[in-house]
């Protein structure tokens, strides 16, 4: 199922200087895409453009019928001062007041391994923790298709690889689409289904490995021996997550 195509797509702020020049793209139901490129390439124009946020100049953008969208943002900014539970905060994502709401923000949490931090504050939370809870949002929404754009920064490495296994098993779960921004090109490229390397146009696309081959893919990120230390990333999950809801998050 397509859930989200461009065709032909130009974004420009400013006449005859485009962020985004001749965009051809299929975001597809059950697969990981994942956006790569260099700062200031318009990634997140990009992403803002496939949320609505954006209009295109030219081009054409097809949304499924009926199109659910998780987002989960760069970044998180809250009040240090303001004390908001990790409950509250999902209970604020959604309109409904109910008590179906407790039951889905447990399964929500469930989902992400993060039940214990139920009733944590989220001020004390650590970066891997945050990005778990901003997923645990953005599933509230029953989403078709998930949007992450740079989900793994101020995560530590061993949290990033956690993260994005994570974002496999759920997409597996519920059969979503994902779209994935990011510059962490060792740790997301294996887990992509397809790869799309962006500098204002779109460079290349394919599997991990045909981008990773693609000369566009050198020239864009650094001479072949730059790109060639760029061990793409398999997850081998050693350790193991309580998902019970009745407990802290266990590693083996």
């Amino acid at each position: 199922m397509n859930l989200i195509e461009l065709t032909d797509v130009i974004y420009a702020v400013s006449p005859g200087m485009p962020i985004l020049n001749d965009i051809n793209l299929t975001i597809y139901k059950g697969k990981i895409t994942t956006i790569i490129g260099p700062n200031g390439a318009g990634k997140t124009s990009l992403i803002k453009l496939m949320l609505g946020l954006y209009k295109p100049t030219a081009g054409l953008i097809q949304r499924h019928k009926g199109l659910k969208i998780g987002y989960v943002p760069q970044k998180l900014k809250l009040n240090p001062l303001l004390p908001i539970t990790v409950e509250r905060f999902l209970e604020l994502a959604t309109p409904q007041n109910n008590k179906k709401l407790g039951r889905e923000i447990e399964q929500v949490l469930h989902k992400v391994g993060s039940c214990h931090l139920r009733m944590r504050r989220m001020q004390v939370l650590s970066g891997g923790e945050t990005q778990r809870i901003l997923l645990a949002r953005a599933l509230l929404q029953n989403p078709d298709l998930l949007v992450l754009d740079e989900p793994a920064q101020g995560v530590d490495i061993i949290g990033q690889s956690d993260l994005y296994h994570l974002i496999a098993q759920l997409r597996n779960q519920i059969g979503c689409g994902v779209v994935l921004v990011s510059h962490d090109l060792h740790l997301v490229m294996a887990a992509s289904d397809e790869v799309i390397c962006l500098n204002h146009h779109i460079c290349c696309s394919g599997t991990p490995s045909d981008v990773q081959s693609h000369p566009s893919y050198a020239q864009l990120f650094g001479a072949k021996e730059v790109a060639s230390t760029l061990a793409i990333y398999t997850h081998h999950h050693s350790h193991r997550h309580d998902h019970s809801c009745q407990g802290d998050h266990n590693h083996d």
